[in-house]
């Protein structure tokens, strides 16, 4: 182009060369082309999310989190006090975009106030979403892995054990042995040393009368330690994080073996 004919281009295109608009386009599938995840992670928990997005890197299965708010004091006032707030959290996510599955992250707030509450409230707000939570795989996880008497590690107080353990054996599987590092504060168990987590599990699940192990709470570092733990131990190991993002896949339709997260991820 001539220097006057270039003078003339720019004035013309507001100091522009080049204002192409209405570019051709093509949808593809996004990020989510083959399963869209939604998580109700709670407010004060570290640990969830980092599990999650390790677990979760083949192509086309998005994860899409929001927060919900919750005491950092682990008790079953607070734990059941979050009820209130599931329909509102699972609606924040892509609105009006439908969600394959939405898992809500709080193991024992699920045994508190009902697996089954748990979805109608998510329904409310999602009625297209398959719903999981952290108990809900462990127990559909722990019944695949052919686990029947099961070895329980959590951070929590007496009060929530006590009702932890009769929840899991109604749903068919004995607890024979339970150990806790007895620990209320949320934010401090994200911090118990996966060394920690691991000798403790490693303890519970030598007893004889076991045949698997179950850690829970989200705010446990397990996920990366279960497939080791399992080696050592010759049982099945999982944990709430570690079920829950099994079983989310799952029911996303997301099938097929992933290797390097213990045996629970070859069913």
């Amino acid at each position: 182009m001539a220097p006057v004919q270039a003078r003339a281009a720019v004035a013309s295109g507001n100091g522009l060369l080049v204002n192409r608009k209405h570019i051709p386009f093509e949808l593809d599938g996004g990020v989510a082309a083959r399963a869209r995840i939604g998580l109700i992670i709670l407010a004060t928990d570290h640990t969830l999310e980092y599990e999650f997005r390790k677990i979760f890197t083949m192509p086309g299965v998005a994860l899409y989190g929001t927060r919900i708010c919750n005491a950092a004091e682990i008790n079953p006032a607070t734990l059941a006090a979050m009820e209130a707030g599931l329909s509102a959290a699972a609606d924040v996510i892509l609105p009006g975009i439908p969600l394959d599955v939405v898992g809500y992250g709080c193991t024992s707030a699920s045994v508190v106030i009902g697996e089954e509450n748990v979805f109608k409230r998510i329904h409310e707000t999602r009625p297209e979403a398959k719903c999981t939570t952290p108990i809900t795989g462990g127990i559909k996880g722990l019944k695949a892995l052919g686990a029947k008497r099961i070895a329980l590690l959590t951070p929590y107080i007496d009060a929530v054990n006590v009702r932890f353990k009769a929840y899991i054996e109604a749903q068919g599987l004995e607890v024979p042995v339970i150990g806790s590092f007895n620990h209320e504060d949320d934010n401090e168990v994200a911090r118990i040393s996966t060394r920690s987590i691991y000798n403790a599990a490693l303890e519970l699940g030598r007893h004889p009368s076991v045949d698997g192990v179950f850690v829970s709470c989200t705010s446990l570092r397990v996920a990366e330690i279960a497939e080791s733990l399992e080696r050592e131990l010759g049982k099945p190991v999982t944990s709430s994080n570690h079920a829950m993002a099994w079983h989310a896949l799952r029911l996303a339709g997301i099938t097929g073996p992933i290797e390097g997260w213990g045996r629970l991820f070859r069913i």
